[in-house]
């Protein structure tokens, strides 16, 4: 017998084998680039006006989908029938780009389907998607990488004098983010798939820029209802949040996003700045952000409205700190609707589909890396950001401490 060096874990493969696969090795594709000096400054000229970086945005889409390539024909040399927990990593190696694909592949035995597929779901997700009666076709990604524009930023910063939304940032970041979603459902209907599951979105700087990656998995279900306007479905519930709602008779219809940038606004700050010496509640903060916090999910709520939705589940939201004082709210969500032939293979998940991994092994030595694993969705943490962040405050505290004993010698 021949010993096999797997990703899965137990309960993965207990799961797996429940739907007749038996686990297979590990298989990686990767793919090292370098920006170059022509792509740096035409993208350079391109990021003073702000939006799409298109030269970037290809640059990383080629080396992502190189190393999907290659660890997909590792797969297939193996005569696998499916690959898992498929992998998008982006590593920095001094001036250049390591693309990393990482998964597991998998056999069918007995009767299962033995087409081939990939996917970016663990074995615990997978068993999941396939009792709900979703076929998993391939990994699916859609990317852009940004800027937010010199020249908007001069107008912006000039906007954040006033307090409320800023219109020329909320625009850049709604753009960008529907962008990469219509890129992973071209994607996925180029592969003949009717839905993309299990949709992960990620934040990465890049270059100078930001990427906006998500990844999920092209699947097909025969029941599914969809139309010219909307023939992809998308979801970013979890396979076994997906389980559960169809176990209810729900299916996904739309995945939405709503997003708007606002600013407190000169007088704001100064009188916040003011409070914050003092114990009590900022008005003038939790005005603001209850406000944008609430114009987001409206945003969510009227859309889901539009395509008739019964209901908009999972919804999450964030707040992203710009820098200038400047704020990002986004709301996140799926949209869902009843759907009388929706309904799934077993009447219950077993507890080893629902039990989480724990993980084993931590690394805190490399704080500064951008080597970001995007199926977990994370968004990085830029250290020297932050570092500049706290030097400045430290410089307001220690100015303000110089007037003060100033004042009190005077």
């Amino acid at each position: 017998m021949m010993t096999i060096t797997t990703g899965l874990s137990g309960n993965e493969i207990f799961c797996l084998a429940q739907k007749a696969y038996a686990p297979g090795t590990i298989v990686v594709g990767n793919s090292v680039h370098s920006l170059g000096i022509m792509g740096s400054v035409g993208s350079g000229l391109k990021a003073m006006l702000g939006g799409e970086l298109q030269q970037v945005t290809k640059l990383i889409e080629e080396g992502r989908e190189t190393a999907y390539k290659r660890m997909f024909q590792e797969a297939v040399s193996s005569n696998a029938t499916g690959i898992t927990g498929v992998t998008s990593q982006l590593i920095i190696h001094g001036s250049n780009i390591e693309f990393l694909s990482i998964g597991s592949v998998i056999y069918a035995v007995n009767n299962a389907d033995k087409e081939k597929f990939s996917t970016s779901a663990d074995g615990q997700e997978l068993y999941a998607q396939l009792d709900a009666g979703y076929r998993p076709i391939c990994f699916a990604f859609g990317n852009v990488a940004y800027s937010m524009g010199l020249g908007r930023g001069l107008l912006g910063g000039l906007k954040t004098l006033g307090r409320g939304e800023i219109k020329e940032y909320s625009d850049i970041f709604n753009k960008t983010r529907h962008l990469a979603l219509s890129r992973i459902i071209a994607h996925a209907g180029q592969n003949k798939a009717n839905a993309v599951l299990g949709i992960k979105t990620t934040v990465l700087p890049f270059s100078g820029v930001n990427e906006m990656l998500m990844i999920g998995t092209a699947s097909h279900h025969p029941q599914l209802v969809t139309d010219s306007e909307n023939d992809v479905v998308t979801s970013d519930m979890t396979n076994i949040e997906m389980w559960n709602m169809a176990s209810m008779g729900y299916a996904p219809l739309k995945l939405l996003l709503g997003t708007s940038v606002y600013s407190l606004g000169l007088i704001g700050s100064f009188t916040s700045v003011l409070k914050s010496f003092f114990r009590g509640e900022i008005n003038e903060l939790t005005r603001m952000i209850y406000g944008a916090r609430e114009n987001a999910l409206a945003i969510i709520t009227e859309e889901a409205k539009a395509i008739g939705a019964d209901d908009v589940v999972g919804v999450k939201t964030y707040v992203y700190q710009l820098g200038n004082g400047l704020v990002e709210f986004l709301a996140i969500g799926t949209a869902v609707k009843k759907l009388s032939q929706i309904k799934t293979e077993t009447a219950q998940l077993p507890p080893q589909a629902i039990v989480v991994d724990k993980d084993t092994f931590y690394d805190a030595m490399n704080v500064d890396s951008f080597n970001v694993n995007v199926n977990r969705g994370a968004k990085p943490i830029n250290p020297r950001r932050m570092f500049s962040l706290i030097f400045i405050i430290i410089i307001f505290l220690v100015m303000v401490m110089v007037q003060f004993m100033l004042k009190r010698a005077g």
